[in-house]
């Protein structure tokens, strides 16, 4: 036999099952001649009869009753397969394994999650929180959320715009009872000072509120740290003025443990505002529980902790 003929074999139980050509090719969706000259091209491959043929109805020869079941546990398994298959493609389930850098993962997706897992209790996620870019493929990322500028995106991916972030100036009250509030930009010159220390980042910001020329300010302070989450801490312990992401702050300005400062200004260069989006490599068919997690980050969640996090649309 060159091949396993199991398209034949199908065919074969069904019309067993149905009792007859016709009524096996309308369940099929084929014509009545495919289905027999299929059932031919069994016969042939195996040297056997299958089917005794009368112009009312199809029965089965000695040799055919024998190879029935196997053909017939065949038809079920294709049965099965396409429930299966039919189930996932309408309900998200399995494991879907993120990527996110760490604390963006930390303070703005984990607060969405327990929307997602209540909404889609079948799918598990392995989130992986690592500040570098994973590569989706060789890693085995399904997805990974990523806060760049559209040009930075890497190529070959598709990427899905979740909204933007923007990086804010805070301090805490009590600092700011204690050396008072930045009226302008200049003045942040004589205030201390906490930023990120590290690629694009620097102590030099451009700044520009509407409608002006942008000034530039370059700042002084006790320290740089390459973390966010480590800014907020010190900043809020009074330490002095933050320059941080605006998910990260949110927490903080909601429950008046920060004040944001200078908010009619806006920030170029390294602190501009970036694109968050969501990428994962091209497929024809994007797995169900991939869709899911994106439409429910794209809308936002639905739990009041993530709604404190919320990037901008």
């Amino acid at each position: 036999m060159d091949n396993l003929l199991l398209s034949e074999m199908v065919v074969f139980a069904r019309v067993v099952e149905a009792r007859g050509f016709a009524p096996a090719a309308r369940a099929l969706g084929l014509t009545t001649s495919a289905v027999s000259r299929s059932v031919a091209r069994l016969e042939a491959a195996l040297g056997l009869k299958l089917l005794h043929r009368t112009t009312r109805a199809v029965s089965l020869t000695e040799d055919g009753a024998e190879v029935y079941p196997g053909c017939a546990r065949l038809l079920q398994t294709a049965r099965d397969v396409q429930s299966l298959a039919g189930r996932f493609a309408s309900t998200p389930r399995g494991k879907l394994r993120v990527s996110a850098p760490p604390v963006f993962g930390e303070l703005w997706l984990a607060p969405k999650l327990p929307g997602f897992f209540a909404r889609w209790p079948e799918v598990e996620i392995e989130l992986v929180l690592v500040d570098r870019v994973v590569d989706l493929v060789d890693e085995g990322f399904d997805l990974a959320l990523r806060i760049v500028a559209p040009d930075a995106l890497a190529p070959g991916l598709v990427a899905r715009r979740l909204g933007v972030m923007g990086y804010v100036l805070v301090a805490s009250p009590g600092y700011l009872q204690r050396r008072g509030r930045p009226a302008t930009p200049a003045e942040l010159a004589s205030h201390a000072c906490i930023w990120l220390g590290y690629g694009a980042f620097g102590e030099r910001l451009q700044m520009q509120r509407d409608g002006e020329a942008p000034v530039d300010v370059q700042l002084t302070g006790p320290l740089t740290v390459n973390n966010s989450a480590a800014i907020l801490a010190t900043v809020e312990a009074g330490l002095g003025i933050g320059l941080v992401p605006d998910f990260a702050a949110a927490a903080g300005l909601r429950d008046g443990r920060l004040e944001r400062l200078l908010a009619d200004w806006h920030f170029a260069g390294g602190y501009a505002t970036r694109g968050v989006h969501a990428v994962y490599a091209p497929t024809r068919h994007l797995p169900r529980k991939v869709r899911a997690l994106i439409d429910h980050l794209a809308e936002g969640g639905t739990d009041a902790a993530a709604e404190a996090a919320m990037i901008r649309p």
